[in-house]
């Protein structure tokens, strides 16, 4: 019969045996950086809005153009390597320079075009929240990548904080902020004259949103900006998402289903006590995918960014201040 003393000692080299070989495992790999992007054929395509209002759709989120008659003013810029044919395309609609360019969110897919604009002239307006994002550098909350600061170029040189009214001869822009919903620093624009409401990616046409729950996105937030949509919006409403096809009022409120169950079926799971990777396993939202899911990888995203904006508290505590 083995003694107390050999059994402990038969332990102690078991557990030595352990560390080192937990020592020896691995490291976990290092999150992937984003794909790089082809933008040598990407096209420009123009919508015509109605009332000198045009929606341009490229590769990163949809661009909105107001014309007046002395300048315009243009919502979002995509990409650096876009923006001569960008330019281009605003040519074949107007002559008149680009006076206001607004941000609906910090994320580079929307102002990363930024300072060429700038240099051209063009003032850079956005929620305050995005140029201290943009000035401080961000950390993707799913992947961990992190965005280094922008150059002086290229942040907002007029901000705001809960609404603000851009003026050109001509034309008026509402801008208005949700709170924390795909961000802390969200914008919508609307053009009264032409009825048309520019949404950034509070709404993505046809598709699942990101919530970038890291730097103060909310499901909940996404629920009351969609809501705020459906208010301001008829259904005559001409309504450019953030990514996605033209909408109208009716799309809104498909969207606004999908997120009310994706927000209910997840705070059940939350509640009691689910982990992630018990939640991506169950697979809540499988009967959305099929409408919503443009990828199995942008299912599993999904899952992700609604647990982590109701479970994970710390990442909500990095809200900016309002």
């Amino acid at each position: 019969m083995r003694t107390i003393a050999s059994l402990a000692l038969a332990a102690g080299i078991i557990g030595f045996a352990g560390n080192l070989l937990a020592q020896q495992q691995p490291a976990p790999p290092a999150p992937a950086a984003p794909p790089q992007r082809d933008f040598s054929k990407v096209e420009i395509i123009t919508t015509d809005l109605g009332n000198n209002t045009y929606m341009l759709q490229g590769e990163g989120g949809n661009i909105t153009l107001a014309v007046g008659s002395d300048a315009a003013i243009m919502v979002d810029s995509e990409f650096p390597p876009l923006h001569d044919r960008i330019k281009a395309a605003i040519a074949k609609v107007t002559s008149v320079p680009i006076k206001y360019l607004v941000n609906t969110h910090f994320h580079a897919d929307h102002t990363s075009g930024d300072a060429l604009f700038h240099q051209e002239g063009a003032t850079i307006v956005a929620h305050v929240n995005v140029k201290n994002r943009l000035a401080a550098g961000t950390t993707n909350g799913l992947t961990g990548v992190k965005t280094p600061p922008v150059e002086a170029d290229g942040l907002p040189t007029m901000t705001y904080s809960d609404r603000m009214t851009l003026k050109i001869k001509g034309r008026t822009a509402t801008l208005g902020h949700p709170k924390n919903a795909h961000t802390d620093g969200d914008t919508y624009v609307y053009f009264k004259d032409a009825d048309v409401l520019a949404t950034g990616d509070i709404f993505t046409n046809g598709r699942y949103p990101n919530i970038d729950f890291a730097n103060g996105g909310n499901i909940n937030g996404m629920i009351t900006g969609a809501r705020i949509y459906l208010f301001l919006a008829d259904d005559k409403t001409k309504i450019v998402p953030g990514h996605g096809p033209l909408a109208g009022k009716a799309d809104i409120a498909t969207y606004l289903i999908m997120l009310e169950a994706a927000r209910d079926r997840m705070s059940k799971l939350v509640k009691a006590g689910k982990s992630e990777a018990d939640v991506i396993a169950a697979r809540p939202f499988a009967d959305l995918d099929k409408k919503w899911a443009v990828s199995e990888q942008a299912s599993t995203n999904f899952i992700r960014v609604v647990y982590h904006s109701l479970a994970d508290k710390a990442a909500n505590g990095k809200t900016a201040s309002q």
